[in-house]
């Protein structure tokens, strides 16, 4: 049996502590019930960890501002992500409120200026994970006042920040070096010289993403691998001036790498893979959507060298073959870790290959869209042995005979999920 103790007030003595685990709305909830709940569920302590994603349209920074003065110094974790009603003056009575936040998440908060940042600077120091993606408005100023006041900050996104450049980046690199994740998708401002920075300066650091960042070359990537020894996520895709030297240079300085993206990357040959392939034996993940140049000779090495892999995209890679896919269905990953693989226009594949993947008792998903050679016959044939899986294909569609009278019956059996 359970026994229950409640004080001279008739509350439930475990109540504080049951309040603690519940989310925004259940508190809420919970006030209404009585004046005694309303002072136990809406008290500060309780407020540890706020996401208001779902309510997103609904926030106005007088919210945040209520909420700030509520939770005070007890508030450690704040989603406000698609909040477009949050502003730089909400944000700064948020930042004096609550100076012990450390996971602030502003993604898409669009009112948000370089402002929001001198306040985090003026008053949260012990911040470490920072959203700042599609913030437009963002400069090198906010990076400044980051590196002034925000010396513990390990995580940072500024996704989409078109404004920021090199010098953002070399003052934020140096009053951050802690940094382990920094993503700077679309930053198209971003050249070698700010990779350059990071590279001297953040020897910690995890997960870069330089998606689109398109005047990256060789030249910086080089310095990042070179500096970020221990580096395990890498998105370069879209970064069509990189070469078989970055995976060289990943090959002989980055061992730890779990996560390669590098998607129209076109540059990049079968040469490099196998370097990357023979050095990194941790790869779980691995985009080369459009690495055109690549042939079955790449599938061979990361069968050979690459057992932990889980996910591959091969999309638009049209020189693999049945072939590479044998290898791949034969490797040390094949059994128990492929879990996805992508073969979407890849129009050497045949239902050989589905036969060879027929042993990959953890896969999930195959992408097949436009690989002509693949049957409907082939797909069923795969399902027999692995009846859960997801088998995303395009048949083109079936052209009616005529009809009598002029009209005809319209058919579309395009984009099948079988």
């Amino acid at each position: 049996f359970v026994c229950l103790f409640f004080n001279s007030d008739g509350v439930l003595l475990l109540l504080p502590r049951i309040f603690s685990f519940l989310d925004v709305v259940t508190l809420c909830r919970c006030a209404q019930v009585s004046r005694a709940w309303n002072v136990l569920a809406l008290d500060g302590s309780n407020w540890q960890r706020i996401d208001l994603f779902d309510f997103q349209r609904d926030i106005e920074g007088r919210v945040v501002e209520n909420i700030s003065k509520r939770c005070g110094g007890f508030l450690r974790k704040l989603s406000l992500r698609g909040c477009l009603g949050v502003g730089d003056n909400a944000l700064r009575t948020f930042a004096q409120n609550c100076r012990n936040i450390e996971v602030l998440n502003l993604n898409g908060c669009t009112k948000t200026t370089d402002a929001t940042c001198t306040s985090l600077s003026k008053f949260c120091s012990k911040l470490r994970h920072l959203d700042l993606a599609s913030c437009t408005s963002i400069t090198n100023m906010s990076l400044k006042a980051l590196s002034e006041g925000c010396p513990l900050l390990e995580q940072l996104n500024i996704s989409w920040c078109d404004q920021v450049t090199k010098d953002g980046i070399q003052a934020l690199v140096r009053g951050c070096g802690g940094l382990k994740a920094l993503f700077l998708k679309g930053c198209t401002q971003l050249e070698d010289e700010a990779l350059k920075y990071i590279g001297a300066h953040c020897p910690e650091l995890v997960t870069l993403n330089l998606q689109t960042c398109l005047q990256i070359t060789d030249e910086g990537l080089i310095t990042i691998c070179r500096g970020c020894h221990k580096l395990q996520s890498l998105c370069a895709s879209g970064c069509s001036n990189i070469t078989d030297a970055i995976l060289n240079a990943l090959g002989q300085n980055c061992p730890r790498l779990r996560i390669l993206e590098v998607a129209r990357c076109s540059q990049l040959t079968d040469v490099g893979f196998t370097t990357l392939a023979r050095n990194c034996h941790e790869l779980e993940k691995m985009d080369l959507e459009e690495c055109v140049q690549i042939t079955d000779s790449t599938l061979i090495q990361l069968s050979i060298h690459c057992p932990r892999l889980q996910v591959l995209s091969l999309s638009h890679c049209e020189l693999i073959t049945d072939d590479g896919i044998r290898h791949l269905g034969n490797g040390a990953c094949a059994h128990d870790q492929l879990e996805v693989i992508e073969l979407d226009n890849c129009p050497l594949i045949t239902d050989a290959s589905l036969e060879h993947l027929k042993s990959c008792h953890s896969l999930e998903r195959i992408e097949l869209y436009d690989c002509q050679q693949i049957t409907r016959a082939g797909i069923k044939r795969l399902r027999t042995h692995l009846p859960n899986i997801k088998v995303h294909a395009y048949f083109a569609p079936v052209t009616p005979p005529p009809s009598v009278g002029g009209s005809r019956q319209r058919f579309c059996r395009c984009c099948i999920i079988l």
